[in-house]
């Protein structure tokens, strides 16, 4: 399936297309069908007030995402304080007054006026301040006990039980006879062991008690149990497949041995589309089971928007002839389109692995649809909430559905589509399976999110049905039409990964890391030019060298701009072209890890391209207003000589940015990398000549602090763009001042931080332990931008601290060009010593650290508590990792204590509450703040990256202002009317000559 997975839309769609094609009678009776089906699903629309709640507070609405918002964090924040916050940020600045009284539900206009009161009660104005007084002490908690019990009144809408007895009992209702449920334990993604291992135990649970409540029959006619696979292991990733998969196969074993025993069914739920493959190798072990062999309960889940469905079907119906079993087969949509198109375009990849438009998923929805119906050994379930789909379906299906035999089924959500499917199910004989969400209302909170996203979207068929403005034509339009209508292009709204940033520049090429060929291929090739060759001589006397390039500056500031970009994109091709070696380079050179070898490569890449465009486009001659007669012209012009000394820890990226952005401004370059990491720097030396680069405009200079003192005390370098630690920077800054002839230069300084990330109560703990374990272990701690304190809000503390800690027993610390390694080396014996030493100095502090190898530089990754954020001064450039708590109510006195530190690198905010962003981005002092994200992986053009305080100088590099600083501004003023006047003015018809 390797080359469908990047195919282009069009070439992967044309089959689809003329499977899913309708002749004009089918056509017909489908559209018949369908409009029954939507007086069906319109009638259960109006009847169900949560469906009529979305239909007023839609998803395109600030009141709608305001409303989904507070669903999502309220039921998780335990203190009060916190609590109104987020109720007042969420409600205070909705237009709740304009929906009262308009929907058809009493209890949604009464939910309605409740908002409209609690915006007044959370509110500033005079009015707000009255209510208040009306209501007393009574308010705000009055608001909040509403609030919290209309989220929990949500809850039991979509989720059908908080354990699975009481889903169970509650599928017995009349509402739903006729239906079977499969129940999905909650289990979105374990991130430690343990939760892994809760997991699990809670399956079990559930197929003994399934199993218990069977009422007879066929396996399929039974409630049956939905399993993610990412909820049994915490490292579900194509790196960690050795020993995720045996793992997985295990326990899925044996969950599918206890659904047997039970005679239920058990469906492996669909994951994103890197986790496809491992999830083929797990699924086939399980069913060439002996054991399990005239069992045909065990299935899985297939996404119609990946280009792979059609082809994920064909395996599946290949895997049960051959093992002697009907496999039931869940059809859906899809779960985690916008998170995929985001991570394609990040990685830069060649192409989407799903369809952009909704109307290609439909029509491949239908396409794998029809393959199912058709197959032998496949039991097809058709979950869906459209009634084109559904009715498409039952045409195709014909008397197969109302049999005995259930030769297919259809599927719901729970709280989804009510009416849609209830007439088929008692009277035409169909059968429908709804899909039940089982667990605590807390738990539910980001499953009901992605629900409510991906069913309540504009392009949903659930969102346009309640439209008012769409026409029954409009809504039963046929997807394949729309899609020949387009020419089975893919959405001109999402540009391929490669095209992200045109038209100035095209974005770096990435490897799908997540495909198991090309990371075997990386890894091989990594391995095999372990040999990096001989490290180039120091330099000791840099005089001569500052003479050649000076000598070569006339020439080469003399060039176009236009000339010395193409340089510079010259130069990044040649990078491109030598990833593989490059990538090498890093990891044994650098000690990075694979992925971070990869970012490397492709942020030198960028920088060269960025770089470029700004300068052709912004550094050209400006022509500046004045008085008539008078010519004033500003050009931006090379300075001289500059000195660009780099870090180790970036030693391809930040050292090719600084030399292009110094080059491509009319500079000459003397490039001193660090003394750790020569041999990447040569190679990007030699790759910037062969791109034209004059070997005296780019001159290489291997050393010590020796020899960058030299070349920084040298009174012909007229700029220093460093990187590196801030007593370097200032020792730097002060000789740049030294001599009484010497001129006053330019220095761009970016060094380190105290960097750090505040949490509070909103906070999802599963996205603040995977953001900080990235932040703060990623690339081993060696990162400027890394996290080094952790703030966390006390009332949840020890729950975040106690899941971090169990995410830290996943981290691989190893080898870097083993693909499953996440924690490497530090670079030399300095470093290493000086972190053991630290990490000494507070062992009666640890709450965490990590067995690692013996041999080798491993500093072990450690978390330790601090009384105080007031006790951290200084950064600790390593895997070590300081947490600190913070009161509910002080997050602007927080913000000030960490800027009291003086530096101002980078601060990170895990929180739900728009205001506290707000205000943290007013306080903070930092120069890159990141918001409910990583702190790390800095992208050139989208996010420039420097800071200020202790941190750096500044301009940020990778943005907008940083060339101008390489460059000397000239101004030219020329009086035109000394050579006879403006000859322009001649021209006007109305200049009075005075004759």
């Amino acid at each position: 399936m390797e080359e469908v997975h990047r195919a282009p839309e069009p070439e992967v769609l044309a089959p689809l297309l003329e499977r899913a094609r309708l002749g004009a009678a089918e056509r017909d009776r489908i559209v018949a069908t369908s409009l029954e089906l939507l007086a069906d699903l319109r009638e259960g629309q109006r009847t169900g007030w949560v469906n009529q709640f979305l239909q007023e507070y839609r998803l395109n609405s600030s009141e709608g995402v305001a409303l989904l918002s507070l669903a999502e964090a309220f039921l998780r924040v335990p203190d009060p304080d916190t609590a109104d916050r987020l109720i007042a940020d969420k409600l205070g600045d909705g237009d709740w007054r304009s929906h009262a009284g308009h929907s058809h539900s009493q209890l949604v206009n009464s939910a309605t006026w409740g908002l409209v009161i609690g915006r007044a009660l959370v509110g500033q104005n005079q009015q707000a301040n009255a209510l208040k007084r009306l209501i007393a002490r009574s308010g705000e908690p009055f608001v909040r006990q509403a609030v919290g019990a209309a989220m929990r009144m949500m809850g039991e809408i979509f989720v059908m039980g908080r354990t699975i007895e009481e889903a169970i009992k509650r599928m017995k209702k009349p509402e739903h006879r006729g239906f079977t449920a499969s129940f999905d334990m909650l289990g979105e993604a374990a991130r430690t062991f343990p939760d892994a291992e809760r997991y699990f135990t809670s399956y079990l649970g559930a197929i003994e008690a399934v199993g218990k409540a069977r009422s007879g029959g066929s396996t399929e006619a039974n409630h049956s149990i939905s399993v993610k696979l990412s909820a049994l292991h915490p490292r579900y990733e194509v790196a960690q497949w050795g020993r995720c998969v045996p793992y997985l196969t295990e326990r899925l074993e044996t969950l599918a041995e206890a659904a047997a025993k039970a005679g239920i069914g058990l469906t492996v739920d669909a994951e994103e589309s890197e986790r496809l493959e491992m999830s083929f190798d797990i699924i086939e072990a399980v069913a060439e089971l002996p054991a399990l062999k005239g069992w045909n309960g065990f299935g899985m889940a297939i996404q119609a928007y990946g280009k792979r469905a059609q082809r994920t079907i064909g395996w599946a119906e290949a895997l049960a002839s051959r093992t002697g079993r009907m496999m039931p087969v869940r059809l859906v949509k899809g779960a985690y389109w916008d998170s995929e198109i985001k991570h394609s375009q990040e990685m830069g990849l060649p192409d989407y692995p799903l369809f952009t438009r909704k109307a290609a998923t439909d029509v491949c929805y239908l396409a794998c649809a029809k393959d199912m119906l058709e197959a032998k050994a496949i039991r097809p379930a058709f979950a869906t909430h459209n009634a084109l789909t559904a009715a498409t379906i039952i045409e195709w299906a014909g008397p197969r559905g109302k049999d005995g035999s259930a030769s297919f089924e259809f599927q719901r959500l729970h709280g989804m589509g009510e009416g849609l499917f209830e007439r088929l199910v008692r009277e035409k004989g169909h059968r429908c399976r709804i899909y039940a969400p089982v667990g605590g209302h807390r738990d539910l909170l980001a499953y009901l999110v992605r629900r409510l996203l991906e069913n309540g979207a504009n392009s949903s068929f659930v969102h346009q049905l309640a439209d008012e403005h769409l026409t029954d034509e409009q809504l039963l339009a046929d997807p394949v039409d729309r899609i020949v209508a387009v020419g089975g292009t893919r959405h001109p709204s999402i540009p391929l990964p490669g095209d992200l940033f045109m038209p100035q520049r095209p974005n770096s090429q990435g490897l799908d890391l997540e495909d198991w060929r090309v990371l075997k291929r990386v890894k091989e090739g990594i391995a095999g030019r372990s040999g990096i060759g001989p490290e180039p001589e120091p330099v000791t006397d840099v005089a001569p060298l500052v003479d050649r390039a000076a000598r070569a500056f006339p020439g080469w500031s003399g060039l176009p701009i236009e000339d010395r970009a193409a340089c510079m994109i010259r130069l990044a091709d040649l990078l491109e072209e030598r990833r593989g070696e490059l990538m090498a380079l890093a990891v044994h050179e650098a000690n990075k890890t694979i992925p971070d070898a990869l970012a490397e490569v492709r942020e030198a890449i960028d920088f060269c391209r960025y770089y470029a465009g700004e300068a052709v486009e912004k550094l050209q001659p400006v022509e500046l207003p004045g008085p008539t007669g008078e010519s004033n012209i500003l050009r931006m012009e090379g300075r001289g000589v500059w000195t660009c000394i780099a870090p180790w820890n970036f030693p391809l990226a930040i050292f090719t940015g600084q030399v292009a952005a110094a080059l491509v401004t009319g500079n000459t370059v003397i490039a001193k990398p660090a003394p750790q990491t020569p041999r990447i720097a040569a190679e990007a030396v030699r790759l910037a000549h062969l791109a034209g680069v004059p070997e005296d405009a780019l001159i290489l200079v291997p050393g010590g602090p020796t020899v960058g003192a030299a070349l920084t005390g040298d009174p012909r370098i007229a700029g220093v763009a460093f990187t590196g630690s801030t007593p370097t920077a200032k020792k730097i800054a002060q000789s740049l001042l030294e001599g009484d002839d010497r001129p006053i230069v330019p220095l761009i300084a970016e060094t380190g931080g105290v960097n750090a990330m505040i949490v509070d109560s909103t906070a999802l703990a599963e996205q603040v332990v995977a953001d900080v374990l990235l932040s703060a272990f990623g690339s081993a701690g060696q990162r400027c931008s890394a996290l080094r304190l952790l703030l966390v809000q006390e009332e949840v503390a020890e729950h975040m601290i106690q899941m971090l800690t169990g995410a830290m027993d996943a981290l691989i610390v190893g080898d870097p060009a083993d693909p499953a390694t996440d924690v490497g080396p530090v670079i030399d014996d300095a470093a290493y010593d000086k972190l053991m030493t630290h990490r000494a100095a507070m062992k009666d502090r640890w709450v965490k650290t990590l067995e690692v190898p013996e041999k080798g530089r491993f500093v072990p990754p450690t978390l330790i508590r601090l009384d105080s954020m007031d006790d951290l001064k200084t950064e600790w450039f390593g895997p070590l990792l300081h947490v600190a708590t913070w009161k509910s109510g002080k997050l602007e006195e927080t913000v000030q204590r960490v800027n009291a530190k003086g530096f101002g690198l980078t601060m990170g905010l895990h929180s739900r509450i728009a205001r506290g962003s707000e205000l943290v981005e007013a306080r903070a002092r930092v120069g890159n703040l990141y918001v409910n994200r990583s702190m790390i992986g800095a992208i050139v053009g989208s996010q420039p990256f420097g800071g200020e305080g202790l941190s750096g100088t500044g301009p940020k590099a990778g943005g907008p202002h940083y060339l101008p600083r390489f460059c000397a501004e000239r101004v030219t003023s020329i009086d035109t009317t000394s050579a006879g006047g403006n000859a322009s003015l001649l021209s006007l018809d109305d200049v009075g000559l005075g004759l």
